[in-house]
């Protein structure tokens, strides 16, 4: 787990508000297009639903304030994720999903944040790998989220389907306020356009991550 210093946030808004949300996973140049972002995390009972898309590099909220720089996980290529030649379904694309998050801790030492893609355009799409993640905490820094090194497995989603990714997270243990995260930057396997949903769970542990578990996320897999 890697804290990205704050004050990147307040060098790019002076720069003309132009900031770079850079996910390893894509890139493109689309601007945010939804309200605010929540000002703390809910509770650890509530779910999260969409609140914002744009492109990784230019995304900023309604407020006004440019989003950090972020370096998220990337997204994983392969089989199944053709145009629709050939019968093949095409990619599930940003617009096309919902996406929502709910908090599935179940113990006091590891978290679990589930992350639901459903799909919503009316037609077959395919998913395939892992999303791009960032976490986004109070202070504006950025949170990198590392690939678990699961398996991917490819699936196509009918409409209504829908595909999941678990992001585990040290549970905060230390009895102090730790770090508080606020939102979750998901850009889609094999997309460039993010999707902002509110973090539904606890804070995070302050440590230099060598004694505590890791911030991980897996890969987007069907349910249902």
């Amino acid at each position: 787990m890697r804290l990205k210093n704050a004050r990147r946030t307040t060098l790019f808004a002076t720069l003309g508000l132009a900031a770079a949300l850079t996910l390893t996973a894509c890139g493109g140049g689309d601007d945010d297009t939804a309200g605010d972002t929540p000002s703390g995390a809910p509770s650890s009972s509530s779910s999260a639903t969409a609140k914002e898309t744009g492109a990784p590099d230019s995304g900023s909220d309604d407020g006004g304030t440019a989003t950090d720089t972020g370096t998220g996980t990337g997204t994983d290529t392969g089989t199944g994720t053709d145009t629709g030649s050939g019968g093949k379904a095409a990619i599930c694309r940003t617009d096309e999903l919902e996406v929502n998050a709910s908090d599935n801790t179940t113990d006091k030492k590891e978290g679990v944040v589930t992350v639901q893609l459903k799909n919503a355009g009316g037609r077959d799409c395919s998913i395939n790998g892992y999303a791009g993640v960032d976490l986004k905490a109070a202070d504006g820094s950025t949170l990198s989220v590392e690939r678990n090194g699961e398996p991917v497995h490819p699936a196509v989603l009918k409409n209504g389907d829908s595909a999941a990714f678990n992001i585990t997270f040290p549970y905060n243990n230390s009895g102090g306020s730790g770090v508080r995260l606020t939102d979750i930057l998901v850009t889609p396997p094999n997309e460039t356009k993010y999707v902002r949903v509110a973090w539904p769970a606890g804070s995070l542990p302050v440590t230099d991550g060598s004694s505590s578990g890791k911030l991980q996320i897996g890969p987007a897999t069907r349910v249902g």
